[in-house]
């Protein structure tokens, strides 16, 4: 039977690759790589911003970590990662689509400069790293979990990532939507099924509640003293400010086919995240109403493994066939964007500041061969990292863009007076406050959370260094450059 869960797993990878080889025939420039050419219609944008954050760490970390501990431990991811779309939908989507921007680097460098644009955008692609390394330990794990071992996790690994990168190399991000679009169809269904046999597994959806219920599991806030609420805010503002200065969030919405769509899709893109996030903790809580101690057990060793384990042993195969599409498809989602975007912002804000001009079809094998190396470095890094939970490997990826990045553009896009002096010292306050919560510098992370810290230096830098005397800009020559730019960009 498992040979049988082996084959539709072969023939649903190959299915996607077929896709990413034929959205590649369509690639004209690097426009199409990088952004689909701003022509995705709604339904589209929907699927592709909901892919954004489906991926393993929903079906297999939050599940496990709301089983244990309550919605209260999960605020950074679905609640605050969810909310980031929502906020990039009403107040980021239309004044960057006016833009027309080809990556999220390229707003840094008409605002600020040159200097803060390759800052901002090696941040950024540094912060792919746990978060890409994350798919892939998850890939390699479903690999394993599938041959009963035969297969171990870094061989899944390898072929995980090959199996993603084919598609992106080839169809860039044109084949990112389209993959999107259908392996959202197949995991909401899939998962809205598995859903639904969990509950009569578990002798009724009343079953399920009263587990939830008993265990306290729907406690959201912390307990109300000092460092427990700052913990919770700063967890809470990782994704959901950390991730908005991303160029895989920056693309999907900039695919679209224009500024209501992007605006929309993104919102709705968000909304639908947050709620179906609760599917595969549904069906979490379910495992632990059948299986009892030992779920609970899985949850805590290697929760990782907890939801296949209880497919696998207490499911029939079309189930299985269901929940692996499903699981295959939320991982390949997200993967195959966050490969894409640090390769894209890599060309189009560092490569070609240090080469120059370069051809339109110069950067896009640029673009390309890029798209490789970083595959092969994050492979490195996941195969390096094997055994850190998936959870923490995605984290901690976006703290680095909520101290360093974000400030920047939310001030740039809204007041007209933030200048490249300003960006600078929101950049080296908010890095160097953060460094310092680090518990191998000091103990102040134990009582603060060092990214909050961190954000409100970098706010605190932006405004001290945007109303001082201009030291680092000519002021003339910084009020010639904002004048030339749209109104949205200036904060008009």
């Amino acid at each position: 039977m498992n040979n049988t869960l082996i084959v539709f797993v072969v023939l649903y990878l190959l299915g996607t690759l077929g896709l990413g080889v034929w959205a590649g025939t369509r690639i004209k420039n690097t426009s199409d790589f990088a952004i689909a050419g701003r022509s995705l219609p709604l339904i589209m944008v929907i699927t592709t911003t909901f892919a954004t954050w489906f991926g393993a760490e929903t079906v297999m970390g939050i599940p496990a970590k709301f089983v244990q501990s309550g919605l209260g431990a999960i605020v950074e991811d679905p609640f605050g990662a969810g909310t980031c779309l929502i906020l990039v939908g009403l107040f980021f989507a239309t004044k960057l689509y006016r833009q027309n921007l080809l990556t999220i680097g390229d707003f840094y460098r008409q605002r600020y400069g040159k200097g803060v644009e390759v800052f901002c955008s090696s941040a950024i692609i540094l912060s792919y790293l746990g978060w890409v390394a994350a798919q892939i330990t998850a890939l390699g794990l479903v690999f394993s979990v599938l041959t009963n071992g035969a297969m171990s996790e870094t061989a899944g690994m390898i072929v995980g990532t090959l199996a993603v990168l084919v598609y992106v190399v080839v169809g860039g991000f044109l084949a990112v939507a389209w993959t999107d679009f259908i392996q959202m169809i197949v995991l909401v269904i899939g998962l809205s099924v598995i859903a639904v046999f969990s509950a009569d597994l578990a002798g009724g959806t009343d079953k399920v509640i009263a587990l939830t219920q008993a265990n306290d599991l729907w406690r959201f806030l912390p307990e109300p003293t000092f460092t427990e609420m700052a913990m919770f805010i700063g967890a809470a503002v990782t994704m959901m400010f950390g991730s908005i200065p991303q160029q895989d969030v920056f693309q999907r919405v900039m695919s679209a086919k224009d500024e209501k769509t992007a605006r929309n899709g993104a919102v709705i893109g968000g909304v639908s995240y947050i709620l179906f996030a609760f599917v595969p903790m549904f069906i979490v809580a379910a495992a632990v109403v059948v299986m009892g101690q030992e779920a609970l057990d899985i949850a805590k060793d290697d929760y990782q493994r907890l939801l296949p384990t209880f497919v696998l042993t207490k499911m029939p195969l079309i189930m299985q066939i269901l929940f692996f599409g499903a699981l295959l498809s939320a991982i390949k989602s997200t993967s195959s964007a966050t490969l894409l975007a640090p390769s894209t912002s890599f060309v189009e804000n560092i490569l070609k500041n240090l080469r120059g001009d370069m051809k339109d079809r110069e950067q896009l094998l640029a673009m390309r061969v890029t798209i490789v190396i970083f595959a092969a470095l994050v492979l490195a890094y996941a195969i390096a990292m094997k055994g850190t939970p998936i959870y923490d490997l995605v984290s901690s990826a976006y703290q680095v863009t909520l101290v360093g990045a974000f400030v920047p553009l939310a001030v740039g896009l809204y007041w007209k007076r933030a200048t490249t002096q300003g960006a600078v010292l929101s950049l080296g306050a908010g890095i160097g406050v953060w460094l310092l919560f680090f518990p191998q510098v000091t103990s102040l992370g134990e009582v603060f959370p060092g990214q909050l810290a961190g954000l409100l230096a970098a706010l605190v830098g932006m405004v001290v260094g945007s109303l001082a005397p201009q030291w680092l800009t000519n002021r003339h020559e910084h009020k010639q450059h904002v004048a030339g730019l749209p109104d949205e960009a200036a904060g008009a």
